[in-house]
């Protein structure tokens, strides 16, 4: 009896200690997992990142701005210098205004100067030139339209007939039905002043205040939401056919905040999906949907009747609640992005031995040769060829050491680990990008598209409700789409005011018919 009993307790110390040893490791792993993390969060928060380049140098401190793009030298000297190293067009000045009108100021001679000191006759001007052009600022300036309605009657019934027959003339009707004081130019100033350069309301509204424009700011969130209800969210559907006749499209997502959302709380978040034409596309178009979750099934009713390939991240969404005729192609950055935060993760003197560098050099391979294929300007055919030759092979042997390395680090809580399996996962919607030479390496144009918005929401913060949501998703459409068709946003907004409410076609009012470009580019 104490034999076994003895044999009993040896086996349960053993359980115990092997359970102590498996909380233990797991806890090592917790441990590295937030030392991994901790460095990743001062990496971005402190260091420089690796895929920088152009991103940061459009981010300087807003406080700060005028001390750090400006050339002391060029200051001193009174000098006209631009600090972005384009290349300069042959015989163009650096600020080239011959596109603005032209006023002409004479410096003249007082007539009692206009004496010879030599003889004492009268002197003539015998020539001038130009010593310099100043770029002059005219501000804004608001004015009053007055309609009047002319009244016309009979001089003959007046003196013969009892009964005097009048007319009127013909008002055109106001662009709002009860707001008669908002015009088209005032409400595209208004629209243009939020959405492309991300001037919220309650700015807007002190500043109009400041000219003598006595405009709230709910005046004119009701008037931005009744443009959208009559006139542009039929046009929205007209801009969301031609993306949906499309072959590849974009696909991303962004949070927003809605305050009065029936059925949810103020500080739940809701969403905006952002859809775009690929690079070859004759007719770019830009489009926010606003969608109360980031359910797939939000993306499949926008695109229903697409059928063609779309670029996304590695959203599982994408791939399981879309139609079948919808083939999803991943992006390479976000592969690329995860082997970089691993590093970044890693002290420095493990970064040149850990997977995660042999991973990563993989990913900077695939993107040189696009970058290679590029400088060659291929066609997309050629460049399909291109990749089936060069690219692919490199692609599949990433993947085999993706899938061998990840046998070895099978520990998703790691960030090494977490990238191998990212890349396992993905594998075949990474694949995908070589179906088609117009398919890109990266889904960085549809998040190019999220930034006009992320910027304006840090702005604005909030929608107060899914009208206003709607209603900032369709203009932002509107903006973006004109952009991207090389259209200056104002004129274009003025000129669909001035255009949908008389009737004109939505079809003759896209920013890519020839008379829209002539009035708007």
């Amino acid at each position: 009896m104490s034999m076994n009993t003895e044999i009993k307790s040896h086996a349960e110390w053993q359980a115990l200690l092997d359970k102590k040893e498996d909380e233990i490791t797991a806890l090592h792993r917790q441990v590295e997992w937030l030392t991994q993390q901790l460095r990743l969060t001062r990496g971005q928060k402190f260091g420089a990142s690796s895929e920088q380049t152009q991103v940061l140098s459009e981010q300087f401190s807003l406080f700060n701005e005028a001390e750090t793009l400006a050339d002391p030298k060029a200051a001193e000297l009174g000098l006209e210098q631009i600090t972005d190293k384009r290349r300069k067009q042959a015989g163009k000045r650096e600020m080239d205004f011959s596109g603005l009108p032209v006023e002409q100021v004479i410096h003249e001679l007082p007539e009692t100067e206009c004496v010879c000191p030599e003889c004492g006759g009268p002197l003539h001007k015998c020539g001038q030139s130009v010593l310099r052009r100043e770029l002059v600022y005219v501000p804004a300036k608001y004015t009053v339209v007055e309609h009047i309605q002319a009244v016309y009657s009979c001089r003959r019934c007046e003196r013969e007939n009892d009964h005097v027959p009048m007319k009127k003339s013909v008002v055109p009707p106001p662009l709002l039905p009860n707001s008669g004081v908002v015009s088209a130019s005032l409400l595209a100033h208004i629209l243009n002043s939020k959405y492309t350069l991300a001037l919220p309301l309650y700015r807007q509204e002190q500043e109009l205040a400041r000219t003598g424009v006595p405009v709230s700011r709910q005046t004119m969130a009701n008037w931005i939401i009744a443009a959208h209800e009559r006139w542009f969210s039929d046009f929205f559907q007209t801009l969301r056919r031609e993306l949906l006749s499309s072959e590849i499209l974009h696909a991303d997502e962004t949070t927003l905040m809605v305050l009065k959302e029936p059925g949810r709380k103020a500080q739940q978040k809701s969403y905006v999906w952002v859809y775009r034409t690929s690079g070859d596309a004759e007719r770019p178009v830009v489009l926010y949907d606003y969608q109360p979750s980031r359910a797939g099934e939000c993306a499949g009713r926008f695109l229903e009747g697409f059928s063609g390939l779309l670029h996304t991240d590695g959203y599982g969404a994408y791939h399981c609640k879309l139609p079948p005729e919808i083939t999803v192609a991943g992006c390479w950055a976000h592969m690329r992005r995860k082997f970089t935060d691993t590093l970044k993760s890693l002290p420095k003197d493990l970064r040149d031995r850990s997977p995660a560098k042999t991973g990563l050099d993989y990913c900077d391979k695939l993107f040189h040769m696009e970058d290679g294929f590029a400088e060659q300007e291929l066609s997309f055919d050629e460049r399909y060829h291109a990749r089936l030759e060069q690219s692919k092979p490199v692609a599949e042997k990433f993947f085999a050491w993706a899938r061998a390395e990840h046998e070895k680090n099978p520990v998703p809580k790691s960030m090494l680990g977490a990238a191998l399996a990212y890349a396992v996962n993905q594998e075949g919607w990474l694949m995908n990008v070589f179906l088609d030479g117009r398919l890109e390496l990266s889904n960085n144009r549809a998040e190019r598209a999220v930034r006009p918005f992320a910027v304006g929401r840090k702005n604005w913060l909030f929608s107060n409700t899914p009208k206003g949501a709607d209603a900032s998703a369709a203009i932002y459409s509107i903006v973006e789409t004109a952009k991207a068709n090389g259209l200056r946003p104002f004129p274009y907004l003025r000129f669909l005011l001035e255009s949908l409410p008389c009737g004109v076609s939505a079809d003759i009012c896209l920013p890519w018919n020839p008379d829209v470009q002539r009035l708007c580019k």
